[in-house]
């Protein structure tokens, strides 16, 4: 059999209370509809995946899931899904999965569940038991209501596709379904209920967010960077992002910001990403003299790119000359700045060598850095 699986992304979800769809708003540092497409691409019985969507969203739908299938969806969850499976018959399917975008993280044991259903049953759908009392009432508490027996449905759900085709091509019910397994129980299809999970909860309203948020694990990463540069006469000396007045100044192929070169290692560092001359080759001309707080916002975009979160930076910038004590505040102020810290997480220190050494004999300055990181794993 050929497996598809269709995900619905084609509503304007106005009750999540954004500026955008919901299904493109972060949720974990990733849009929304980036984690379920992943999870059912990567599983190794779905053989394709669509994804239906609005009139006109191709483009924004397409800069998150670069090489989607794409499907135009209509005006309600029921005409969005016509038009998925529709397009999944032409492509040959014979089972099809129906995925809400607005359930983020899908967990591959109940793809298992339902999949297996689909032998004995004309389809399958994730539920869960309703745990809570459930009673009757306005502003005033009524009769309760016998919960046995009671589920709560979640996607996705699973079904052949002839059944589900059926379904739709005769439906002619006066109210608009709100899933597909009751439009097949409807034309006297079975479908099982197997065990749901918490992870499928749906991101509705704006408080979901923050529920969604803490379902996601977080990796801590702390990465450190270091640099030198010469001190030459007749240079500017730039450090940590400020002009600092000098009788030398620190000679490089940009401005040799030893500050902020030590600390875009750093950064570069907590995803693996190489060393700022990965990025910005000292060959490149187009790099001459260029101003370093460029490199250290390309770390931190690289890192905000992957769903992370700069926790805190810590600075030590080693010389005998100047004093940086006096530029100590404008210097963690032009870093915040750069990378959206508040000043209580960076840290600058300085230091000497003694008169040790090349940076003791007033011939350069060095820098080191650590920063440290969350990046989100996968759901917990």
């Amino acid at each position: 059999m050929t497996t598809f699986a269709l995900i619905v992304a084609a509503g304007s979800g106005t009750r999540a209370g954004g500026a955008l769809p919901k299904q493109f708003a972060p949720v974990a540092g990733r849009p929304m509809l980036s984690w379920s497409h992943a999870a059912l691409a990567a599983y190794p019985g779905i053989d394709d995946v669509l994804v239906a969507i609005a009139p006109g969203a191709a483009d924004q739908t397409r800069a998150i899931l670069p090489g989607a299938k794409l499907v135009e969806g209509g005006a309600t969850r029921r005409l969005s899904v016509a038009a998925g499976i529709e397009a999944a018959a032409a492509r040959g399917a014979t089972r099809i999965l129906i995925h809400d975008a607005a359930r983020p993280f899908l967990p591959a044991a109940v793809v298992d569940r339902v999949l297996a259903a689909l032998d004995t049953h004309e389809g399958a759908t994730p539920a869960l038991p309703v745990a809570d009392t459930l009673a009757r009432g306005d502003a005033l508490l009524a009769e309760t209501v016998d919960r046995a027996g009671l589920h709560r449905i979640q996607t996705p759900q699973g079904f052949r596709l002839d059944a589900l085709l059926a379904a739709h091509r005769t439906w002619t019910g006066p109210d608009e379904p709100t899933d597909d397994a009751q439009m097949v129980r409807a034309l006297g299809g079975r479908v099982a209920l197997v065990q749901g999970d918490p992870m499928l909860e749906k991101v509705t309203h704006p408080a979901d967010f923050a529920a969604a948020d803490a379902q996601v694990a977080r990796e801590t990463r702390s990465a450190s960077g270091y640099d030198v540069h010469r001190l030459e006469a007749g240079e500017e000396l730039w450090l940590g992002g400020v002009l600092i007045p000098h009788d030398k100044g620190l000679s490089g192929h940009s401005d040799a910001d030893v500050a902020l070169h030590a600390l875009t290692d750093a950064l570069l560092g907590t995803i693996a990403a190489g060393d700022i001359g990965t990025h910005f080759p000292p060959s490149d001309p187009q790099w001459k003299g260029a101003a370093s707080d460029r490199f250290l916002r390309h770390a931190a975009d690289l890192i905000e790119a992957r769903g992370g979160r700069i926790g805190f930076v810590d600075l030590t910038i080693i010389c005998e000359a100047p004093k940086i004590g006096p530029h100590r505040e404008a210097i963690r102020a032009r870093i915040g700045e750069i990378l959206g810290l508040s000043a209580d997480r960076i840290s600058i220190k300085a230091t000497t060598t003694e008169r040790l050494g090349f940076t003791g004999r007033g011939e350069g300055i060095a820098a080191q850095a650590v920063a440290t990181v969350t990046l989100p794993g996968t759901p917990a």
